[in-house]
């Protein structure tokens, strides 16, 4: 019993920067996992600085997010990078999906062009997948997340970011933009990667 214990204990002071500027992630992951487990944002790190995101792959991607914070910090760090794959568009826009219709990063002209490409196109199915990277203790591991759903016609809901308010997960009738966080948390893809993050720490 002491030792299982000392190991909650040790678990209730875990440490994890998480490797996003991205306001919107932010609140959701701390949201999704567990009090055991302290979140330590760039901000609160004291750390200001615009992490690349150049490769073709979310893999990729999110592995130099939590490289470049590990090089700063030597802590132990999580990242993630999460794209909306249309299979009517081959996975677009995948990892482009912040920066689809430019480099500003619009949630609105990204989904305006998504609507675009998808006019004529009578599959509507996609799916959310969210890759979260680990460094812990140097060592480097992956956890996956993925929501299938499918794109509606024209934009539901206020809440949300992204492309929420025209994806609607299986098994609901709601756009994620129409839900609250923990309604959405049900069906997230990035709940689903914290999950497999968190049972792997956990044990």
């Amino acid at each position: 019993m002491d030792f299982i214990a000392k190991n909650v204990q040790h678990l209730r002071f875990m440490k994890l920067i998480l490797a996003t500027n991205n306001k919107n992630k932010v609140e959701e992951i701390k949201n999704t996992i567990p009090a055991h487990f302290e979140i330590i944002t760039l901000t609160d790190a004291g750390i200001n600085k615009d992490i690349p995101e150049p490769f073709d792959t979310l893999e990729e991607n999110a592995q130099i997010k939590a490289n470049t914070i590990f090089e700063l910090t030597g802590e132990n760090v999580i990242s993630e990078d999460t794209g909306l794959e249309v299979f009517a568009l081959h996975g677009a826009p995948g990892v482009h999906s912040a920066r689809y219709a430019g480099e500003d990063k619009s949630f609105e002209k990204n989904i305006e062009k998504l609507l675009k490409e998808l006019e004529f196109k009578t599959n509507r199915k996609a799916q959310f997948r969210t890759i979260i990277w680990l460094i812990k203790d140097g060592t480097e591991y992956s956890f996956e997340g993925i929501c299938k759903g499918e794109i509606i016609g024209s934009p539901k809901g206020e809440n949300g970011f992204g492309y929420d308010a025209v994806f609607v997960p299986e098994g609901s009738d709601k756009t994620f933009a129409e839900m609250n966080i923990n309604e959405k948390n049900n069906f997230s893809h990035r709940r689903k990667a914290v999950d497999k993050l968190v049972t792997f720490l956990n044990n």
